[in-house]
C-alpha cells in the first residue's frame, strides 16, 4: 500500500521565511535568572537580531565592519601593529640614550 506525500501549496518554503525575516529581522530578547531564596546567583541577559546586513546598516548597526578579528585584513593589522610597537620601544630606547648622554655636558656647564 503506498502513501501520498501530502504538501502545502499555499505553506511558505524555509527558504522564504528566511527571506523574509533577514528582510524585516527580527529580535529575541530575554533574561535567565538563577535565585536560591532572595539571593540571586546569576542573571544572564540574552538580545539577538536576526537580520541581513544591509537591514543591520540601515538601522545603525555595523560592528563587524572595525572588529579586527573579523577582517579579512585582521593579521595583516596585527602584524602592522606589532612592528609599530617594536619601533615605539627602539625610539624610547634611543631617547633614553640622548638623554643620558646630554646629562654629563649639561653638568659641565
Amino acid at each position: 500500500m503506498t502513501q501520498a506525500i501530502k504538501s502545502s501549496v499555499n505553506g511558505s518554503s524555509l527558504a522564504d521565511i528566511l527571506e523574509r525575516v533577514l528582510d524585516k529581522g527580527i529580535v529575541i530578547a530575554g533574561d535567565i535568572t538563577v535565585s536560591v531564596g532572595n539571593v540571586e546567583l546569576l542573571s544572564i541577559r540574552i538580545r539577538l537580531l536576526i537580520a541581513s546586513v544591509d537591514k543591520a546598516k540601515e538601522i545603525g548597526i555595523n560592528w563587524w565592519e572595525s572588529d579586527p578579528y573579523l577582517s579579512s585584513r585582521s593579521q595583516e593589522l596585527m602584524v602592522a601593529n606589532q612592528q609599530l610597537l617594536e619601533r615605539i620601544t627602539l625610539l624610547e630606547k634611543e631617547l633614553a640614550l640622548v638623554k643620558q648622554a646630554s646629562l654629563p655636558e649639561a653638568e659641565e656647564k
